[in-house]
């Protein structure tokens, strides 16, 4: 446990999210992205359904994972759901126009009755520059100049700006506004130094996209960020972590793992090949899977004492997970999210309470 954790939260938010994930036939062939769309879409109404706090939506650009507008299939999804909060998982900020992402987060946000939220981020992988006629040297130079327009345009209805990466901006309206004045924008990182000092200084909540290894090896990263929200005179409900981590809840853990298993290992093939990597182990997913490794795989017992022991680290209000990957059976996946809501989340509760 974190030593410098003064405060513990007694209730933790516990969702999903999903890049859209493309059925495979017997053979591995992939099926159509439109089913996977179509089966993205009842995974959140269903989550909604079950009880859980919140689905995020990502932005990739692959036959693979193929949800490619979050702020699209987030407009959908709040005119279907009553209560879960929405959000992006994240939206790749630097090669996509702030005033329409915002815009589109801003409508679906009015549909929904504001429960929509905003994760801007760099993106973990480098599709999206080619495909919209960005280069990849000027990536820090696009995040950054964008991040400060969204959030500018999120403070104020009328916005002026002046930057080298689009034209500027001088006292114009951008509406529709969301239900509340503004949304929140999280920051989105996959274990940034420099990014968690950045959401630090412009009180911006935190997601720690966490993938592989230790997960409590974020821990210092989120004392970083706190300690910079600190010095910046940030100190109210804004600052907030939440995590994202890979994982699968079934009845048993050796069915959660015999059913995440070909998703996994046929997303790490893939993507392999595309980035020239070396394909990782059984080893790897075995060590990855059980504790202390970073996939939350296993039972309703299982993932949710993982949950609360890395909560002891970073002190994080949220953790949603992306179960739906490499082909996954769409039944395996809704099992999934009833189970995180209806069986984890009590447990979670449970132990928080005991631990405060």
């Amino acid at each position: 446990m974190n030593p410098t954790l003064t405060t513990q939260e007694t209730t933790m938010e516990l969702g999903a999210y999903s890049f859209g994930d493309t059925q495979r036939d017997a053979d591995g062939t992939l099926r159509s992205t439109s089913e996977a769309i179509a089966n993205l879409f009842e995974a959140i109404v269903h989550a909604d359904r079950a009880g859980l706090d919140y689905f995020a939506v990502g932005e990739h650009h692959t036959f693979e994972m193929p949800a490619s507008s979050p702020g699209a299939m987030i407009a959908a999804a709040a005119g279907a759901t009553t209560q879960i909060r929405l959000g992006s998982g994240v939206s790749v900020i630097s090669t996509d126009d702030p005033v329409r992402v915002f815009q589109q987060f801003a409508t679906a946000d009015g549909i929904s009755g504001g429960r929509v939220e905003i994760t801007a981020g760099r993106g973990s992988s480098v599709e999206s520059f080619p495909l919209f006629g960005y280069d990849l040297r000027d990536y820090d130079r696009l995040y950054e100049e964008k991040l400060d327009l969204l959030t500018r345009i999120n403070d104020s209805e009328r916005v002026t700006w002046h930057g080298t990466v689009r034209p500027e901006l001088d006292d114009l309206p951008v509406v529709p506004r969301p239900l509340n004045g503004s949304l929140p924008i999280w920051l989105g990182t996959g274990g940034s130094a420099p990014s968690s000092a950045r959401a630090g200084r412009l009180g911006l909540p935190i997601s720690y996209g966490i993938i592989g290894g230790a997960p409590h090896r974020f821990a210092p990263l989120a004392e970083l960020y706190r300690a910079s929200a600190a010095k910046a005179g940030h100190t109210g409900s804004a600052i907030k972590v939440s995590v994202a981590a890979l994982g699968l809840v079934a009845p048993t853990k050796n069915e959660a793992l015999e059913r995440f298993y070909p998703g996994w290992r046929n997303l790490n093939a893939s993507m392999a090949k595309l980035r020239g990597w070396a394909t990782p182990s059984d080893d790897d997913y075995y060590a990855q899977a059980h504790a202390p490794g970073a996939y939350y795989v296993g039972d309703p017992d299982d993932v949710a004492e993982r949950i609360v022991h890395l909560h002891g680290y970073m002190g994080h209000m949220r953790h949603f997970l992306q179960m739906d990957l490499g082909g996954l059976p769409q039944e395996h996946l809704l099992e999934s999210l009833t189970l995180l809501a209806t069986e984890v989340k009590p447990r979670v509760e449970r132990l928080l309470l005991a631990r405060a």
